[in-house]
């Protein structure tokens, strides 16, 4: 058995310190990388960083006399899943790196124990730079413009046999991953009120019909949400791209104004939509009216995967700090559904009425 070695880490949420264990050839690559770079790897001062929904291990590497620091990722491929999410966090990341986008640089990696270093993108993300400065409208602009250019550029030359999930953003993520993923996993599992919703599969299939009416050849980060955006001296950087695929445009950008991370107005949103407006009119007129027509249902698409996410994080993996957001996501759709007042979702819409008016209980 591999001998490991302890490292005393400060947790960077709690300002506690806990005990990591780093085995020593994942302490042999940091230091072969460091050697590499021209760096000192004696005196390192190490934190670890949080993972949010995620199992992976960050540590943030510190070389002494000032010199940048690294971020260590690690997903050990303890299943094809793994092995396939490494695989795409690797080559859809220097994708975008290579298109002058901006995620981090991944310096070094080893897929086969699922090892990453990575250019350090800073301690905020764009929901603390939110919950801290009031000119945040500012700050979502360029962020919104980012994405504006990461889906165009990024879909250049993407090759679909990266993705580690499925290729394109389709009908069975749609119901699959989504729709079902809301009903099974807040539903039925966080709220605890009934097994069955057969009154759900008329409006599911008929969201997911609407839903897939739009063109899904742009590029599709999947997770474009506050905590996913770093600000470090006035940048920006877009972290966690690994479930990125081919998709329609609306869905990032419903990612982002829908987030339920950040207590946005409506008046914010509709400002960073009509923005997004503007880009998409600018280059390509013909995309605006498509776009318009189906935001809202992918929104609503997206802001069932937020709930079913939320519960599954909060009851499964006992990350119960979600259960903080849930609330705000399910205020989210029922204003989405209500504003676009569908026939076709009103089974949904009822449910969801219900539970605002009422009360959430387990």
């Amino acid at each position: 058995m591999e001998r490991v070695r302890r490292v005393n880490l400060k947790t960077e949420c709690h300002n506690t310190e806990r005990v990591i264990l780093i085995s020593n050839s994942l302490n042999a690559f940091i230091k072969a990388f460091l050697k590499e770079m021209g760096l000192p790897s004696k005196g390192l001062n190490s934190h670890s960083l949080t993972g949010d929904g995620s199992r992976r291990l960050f540590i943030r590497i510190i070389p002494l006399n000032n010199h940048p620091s690294f971020v260590v990722m690690e997903n050990h491929p303890d299943d094809e899943h793994q092995r396939k999410e490494n695989l795409a966090y690797l080559m859809i990341g220097k994708h975008l790196f290579k298109k002058g986008l901006p995620v981090p640089r991944i310096y070094r990696s080893d897929l086969a124990n699922g090892w990453f270093i990575l250019e350090d993108m800073g301690d905020k993300s764009l929901q603390d730079y939110s919950s801290q400065h009031k000119d945040r409208v500012a700050l979502y602009e360029r962020t919104v413009e980012n994405l504006f250019r990461m889906q165009i550029e990024g879909a250049k030359d993407f090759d679909t046999e990266w993705c580690c999930q499925t290729k394109t953003y389709n009908n069975f993520v749609m119901r699959r991953q989504e729709a079902d993923y809301f009903r099974d996993s807040f539903l039925s599992n966080y709220l605890g009120i009934k097994s069955k919703w057969p009154e759900l599969e008329d409006p599911f299939d008929y969201l997911g019909s609407m839903a897939s009416r739009a063109d899904n050849h742009h590029f599709m980060h999947r997770d474009f949400q506050s905590r996913n955006i770093m600000i470090n001296n006035h940048k920006i950087g877009v972290l966690d791209w690994q479930g990125a695929r081919l998709g329609p445009l609306p869905y990032d950008l419903a990612s982002l104004l829908i987030d339920p991370y950040v207590d946005m107005s409506a008046a914010e949103k509709e400002h960073l939509y009509r923005h997004y407006l503007v880009l998409l009119k600018d280059t390509r007129s013909e995309w605006l009216d498509p776009f318009e027509q189906y935001f809202p249902y992918l929104a609503v698409q997206r802001n069932l995967q937020i709930l079913g996410a939320f519960s599954f994080l909060s009851m499964v993996r006992g990350k119960t700090y979600f259960e903080n957001y849930i609330s705000p996501a399910l205020n989210s759709l029922y204003h989405l559904l209500d504003d676009l007042a569908d026939p076709g979702l009103s089974s949904l819409t009822n449910i969801v009425h219900s539970l605002v008016i009422g009360s959430i209980q387990r």
